[in-house]
Formats: structure tokens, sequence, C-alpha cells
């Protein structure tokens, strides 16, 4: 087969679909993490990427199998404590100094929120840091 014969997968033409803002029903499906650009003020991005299920809400497929990819900045860390919960752990249990692995997430279920967002001039998906655990 020659190298310039390719196909596409359908998270390839996925890639780009900007969904309609709603909670979805995502599976974590890899976690990785990478210095950022900022090279002033150093600090870590915790990259996730997960795979839409359902609209948590309404039960609907339509962007059943999408991918969606979301981080977490060292420097601003506190917003990963309703990913936390928003996977099961109590808040209760969630104390400073105490120490979580984002690993424990892959191949979790969770609901998160997803809007829209204007990045470089182009429609994006975002998570807004709205995290709740499944309700089905």
């Amino acid at each position: 087969m020659s190298d310039s014969i390719f196909e596409f997968s359908k998270k390839d033409l996925a890639f780009g679909k900007v969904y309609e803002p709603a909670w979805y029903t995502v599976r974590v499906a890899n976690y990785y993490n990478e210095p950022s650009k900022n090279v002033e003020v150093p600090s870590t991005n915790h990259w996730f990427e997960g795979t839409i299920l359902r609209n948590a809400d309404t039960g609907d497929e339509k962007y059943a199998e999408h991918p969606i990819k979301w981080l977490f900045n060292s420097r601003a860390i506190g917003n990963a404590k309703g990913f936390l919960i928003g996977l099961g752990t109590s808040e209760e249990s969630i104390e400073a100094g105490q120490r979580f692995d984002f690993r424990i997430a892959v191949g979790k279920i969770i609901d998160m929120h997803i809007v829209n967002d204007l990045y470089q001039g182009r429609q994006t998906n975002k998570v807004d840091n709205k995290f709740r655990v499944p309700r089905y």
C-alpha cells in the first residue's frame, strides 16, 4: 500500500466539529502531562482526552463517539476539585495536602459541561470546569 493512501476514522471526521453547549456523559480515554508553553512562569498542563457517550440530560447520542480534550494547569489546580467529585470522590475527603493521581480517571465515566468558545478566530468546544457524577 502506498504511503499516500489514507482513510478517515469516525474520530477523524468528528475532529473540529462544534458541539451544542450542554452536559455530556464522557468516558475518559487518556491522560498525559507536559510543560506549559509559558517559560516565564513554569507550570504543567494536565491533559485529558475523552469520548462523548451521550447528552447527559436527554440521552441523545448525536455526538456519541466524538472526541473532547481538556486540561488543568498546575497554577490553577483547584479547578480539578470538581473533576474529582464528578469521578465519585466525596467533597469531604478532599483536603489540603492530600495527593491525587490523575491517572485514576482513565477509563472512568463523568458528566461534564461543554460550551463553545472562540479560539484564534475559530469556534471550538471548551470544557468549562463544571463536572458531576453521571445521572445514568
